[in-house]
């Protein structure tokens, strides 16, 4: 019997509306359509990931694609606090952004991010790019957030 796997959960943190659209768009034209929530800004991805209202009933993701720039918290504190915390360190978390700065990547990883990726600007090159990470991420990568519930 073929073991079914769990839909894949993604919490994005983007603040521009038209990148979140995209984003949101072309992952929910992958072949896995994931499941997707998005937080506008650090403070409220923290919110959610902490079940704090106005989120309190708000599910565990398995991935969270984190912008770098964004306002109230930018993507680098918000990263330091979930891969600080025993109950969120296990998420993956894929800095998506436009900076493709040599400082910047330096800081995410030294910051433990999962993976560090630059936005294309290309409209079948982000479809491409939506393909591989949710195959990757919620197939091939097997996460253990995946496993968790609630």
């Amino acid at each position: 019997m073929k073991e079914t796997k769990p839909k894949l959960k993604i919490l994005i943190v983007e603040d521009d509306d038209q990148h979140a659209e995209l984003i949101q768009f072309t992952l929910c034209e992958t072949s896995q359509k994931p499941q997707v929530w998005r937080a506008r800004d650090g403070e409220e991805a923290l919110s959610f990931l902490q079940k704090r209202e106005p989120f309190p009933d708000a599910e565990r993701p398995g991935l969270i694609l984190l912008d770098l720039k964004l306002p109230k918290m930018d993507g680098l504190e918000v990263l330091h606090h979930i891969k600080s915390s025993p109950e969120l360190k296990t998420i993956p978390v894929v800095m998506l952004t436009t900076s493709a700065s040599r400082k910047d990547k330096i800081k995410a990883y030294e910051s433990h991010v999962n993976s560090y990726l630059v936005k294309p600007m290309d409209f079948s090159d982000f479809m491409r790019l939506a393909q591989d990470l949710c195959n990757y991420w919620g197939s091939l990568n097997n996460p253990l957030a995946l496993e968790k519930s609630g």
